[in-house]
């Protein structure tokens, strides 16, 4: 039974981390929103209120700057009440309501059809541009939107965990918000696949049955190691692997459990890159290492910015256990990514500004094409899917959506290239054009000269946009010759 939520309780939290704030603006903010939606309700017959109270103390339990938990009270005013955002800069100041603003240009984002899921993503993809903090709000309105929605129908319920799964998680998993990513999966994954939902639960319940003695050991075994080794651990525990995350997993490995490593995964936090390093050394002498398992994502880090060691070993029972090595700026990074500068941790202080001018490139690249696009698929693939990095091999990273090919890689490289490209080697290995690349893979693009153009066939298994678009117009062209050498007089 969740704990009534109210604006005291919302001042406490935030007390915990950012007690030097000003705690009375929160409060005003509360009592300005609670007048202004008195009499209103939400479909569970509560009051409104306690919809954007929810959503602050979502962003107050990850710790969020307080200044946009405060927008965060507002976010619904313009939208549903009488009050207009110069009241609300008036009363609260210009930031505050450039936040607000956001939310309410975004609107109540309703999906009829295709034309208006692209034209809400288009103004979602404004809005990040804009400010990111708009974001943050919007992923937490949308995850108490899908903690209440038994009190919907079931068909709009279907449409909205849908919509956050296809639409919300994967923009917050590119924004590296790993948090707000795997609440919107989970919340959203009981309603668009319920009987999956509770198969993979029951395999999850399996899998973690009786495991919590072996996990305990393996965690005072390393922490005693660590420690001899003069090694500061900073923490160091257990989490369990996200039910809708098992599930992509499960699909990946043809539904077989046991080739899924990392249910259970013991995440080291230690003060220094060299220390990650250090860490890794000393568990592979305890532990006997899983060959091919070992990820080094410091040195090549993921698209969204996600840095940390990964590697699953054998326990003395011969059971399988990863490890996610990582120094503590690179958890906040991890866990927040973008929100990591609003983000307190436990010392009370933020992550510096990053430079962020990534997320407003990405947005301003994405607005130009979707203004072009109209396939909802291609855009799914193209921005929406999970990401992985490959290299040239001069050592040039290319991001590409995950199961992309060889021949995608070619497109991305050069249209010559994907024109006239005609086999592959992965990691100095010959390999077929339609293999799926993995995350790190370094890809060579073997040419032949005289090739005239792509095989109309690669239209099967290309993954981008940008490649279906080159061999749809190459192939148009070759057809288009040959008609015209058919039909013109021979000279």
């Amino acid at each position: 039974m969740r704990e009534k939520q109210t604006i005291d309780s919302l001042v406490e939290k935030i007390k915990t981390y950012s007690p030097e704030s000003d705690l009375d603006i929160v409060r005003l903010a509360f009592n300005f929103a609670d007048d202004a939606h008195r009499g209103q309700f939400r479909k569970s017959k509560e009051p409104y209120i306690t919809h954007p109270l929810a959503a602050a103390h979502i962003l107050a339990d990850m710790r969020i700057d307080p200044v946009i938990i405060t927008a965060t009270l507002l976010h619904d005013v313009p939208e549903d009440t009488h009050i207009t955002l110069q009241e609300i800069e008036d009363n609260f100041g210009s930031e505050i309501r450039k936040m607000v603003e956001g939310i309410t240009k975004l609107g109540k984002l309703k999906y009829r059809g295709v034309e208006r899921y692209i034209e809400n993503l288009r103004k979602m993809f404004i809005a990040m541009a804009e400010d990111i903090r708009v974001m943050i709000i919007k992923f937490a309105d949308r995850i108490h939107n899908l903690q209440t929605l038994d009190s919907l129908p079931p068909q709009k319920r279907y449409r909205i965990a849908l919509e956050s799964l296809e639409i919300y998680a994967p923009i917050a998993n590119r924004l590296g918000i790993a948090e707000m990513k795997g609440q919107l999966e989970d919340l959203a994954f009981r309603y668009v696949y319920p009987k999956e939902y509770e198969r993979v639960k029951k395999l999850m319940e399996e899998k973690l049955r009786g495991k919590e003695k072996s996990l305990q050991k393996i965690q005072e075994v390393s922490k005693m190691e660590l420690a001899n080794a003069n090694i500061k651990i900073i923490d160091l525990k257990g989490r369990n692997k996200r039910l809708y995350s098992f599930y992509k997993k499960l699909l990946r490995k043809e539904n077989d459990a046991d080739k899924v490593y990392d249910v259970i995964a013991i995440r080291v936090i230690v003060p220094t890159i060299a220390d990650c390093y250090a860490t890794l050394g000393i568990l592979h002498k305890i532990w006997k290492p899983l060959k091919g398992r070992i990820k080094d994502y410091i040195s090549q880090p993921k698209p969204n910015g996600y840095q940390s060691l990964h590697t699953t070993v054998f326990d003395e029972h011969g059971e399988l256990v990863e490890f996610q090595i990582r120094t503590h700026d690179m958890h906040e990074e991890a866990e927040y990514g973008v929100a990591a500068h609003w983000h307190y941790d436990e010392r009370g202080s933020r992550l510096p500004a990053k430079e962020i001018q990534w997320v407003k490139e990405l947005a301003e690249i994405q607005k130009d094409i979707l203004n072009k696009m109209s396939d909802l698929e291609e855009i799914k693939v193209d921005f929406l899917q999970s990401r992985i990095f490959v290299f040239t091999p001069k050592g040039d990273v290319i991001d590409l959506p995950e199961y992309a090919t060889p021949v995608d890689f070619a497109y991305h490289i050069h249209t010559d290239i994907g024109n006239r490209c005609n086999g592959a080697r992965i990691n100095e290995k010959i390999a077929s054009l339609d293999t799926p690349l993995q995350n790190g893979d370094v890809v060579e693009i073997i040419v032949d000269k005289n090739r005239k153009g792509p095989n109309p066939d690669w239209i099967d298994f290309t993954k981008t946009h940008t490649a279906r678009d080159h061999i749809k117009s190459q192939n148009k062209k070759t057809r288009l010759t040959g008609w015209l050498k058919s039909v013109l007089p021979k000279k």
